[in-house]
């Protein structure tokens, strides 16, 4: 991870932690054995194939654009489900299998998207016209899909994302 996504997803926790008042809570491990790195690059390849997947489905098709904005939780459903999936706790009794979080690889994944946002940006004064517009609103869509995968990351409680949204708004 570089330092400007780093520095990126560092200040975006602060700035949570500053709006609620109170320190980011971390997801829960529980007993299990490391996660091979093959397995975990598998589990970050696919997560990056849904987010590019999505993304272009979101650009061919416009489904969710709004005036100010595509609906970043619409565009992104595959990906924030993985995502949950990723970070599952409990599992139903009669599962077949006992639950077990991975935020390692969702950490993996919120570097990825980090990254992707630090390309946007740096990219973006390159481009003009139409190539420009879908940048920006790339740009606007992967940045939300940061907080959104941060939520749930940090098991963040619909009362306090709504204190965040509401910081969200009196910013822009």
């Amino acid at each position: 991870m570089t330092d400007r996504v780093s520095t990126l997803l560092g200040g975006r926790r602060e700035s949570m932690e500053r709006a609620l008042g109170r320190t980011l809570g971390h997801p829960k491990t529980g007993p299990r054995a490391s996660l091979p790195e093959k397995t975990r690059n598998f589990l970050r390849e696919e997560a990056e194939d849904l987010y590019w997947n999505e993304l272009e489905w979101e650009h061919i098709t416009e489904e969710e654009a709004l005036e100010e904005g595509a609906l970043t939780e619409l565009a992104f459903p595959g990906l924030l489900a993985f995502v949950r999936g990723l970070l599952l706790t409990e599992v139903m009794p009669d599962a077949k299998a006992p639950a077990a979080p991975r935020p390692e690889v969702v950490e993996d994944i919120l570097g990825f998207l980090a990254g992707r946002v630090v390309e946007l940006e740096d990219g973006l004064a390159a481009e003009e016209g139409d190539a420009r517009d879908r940048m920006r609103l790339e740009l606007s869509m992967t940045s939300r899909l940061v907080d959104l995968v941060l939520h749930l990351f940090h098991r963040l409680e619909p009362a306090d994302i709504e204190v965040l949204e509401g910081s969200r708004r009196a910013l822009s």
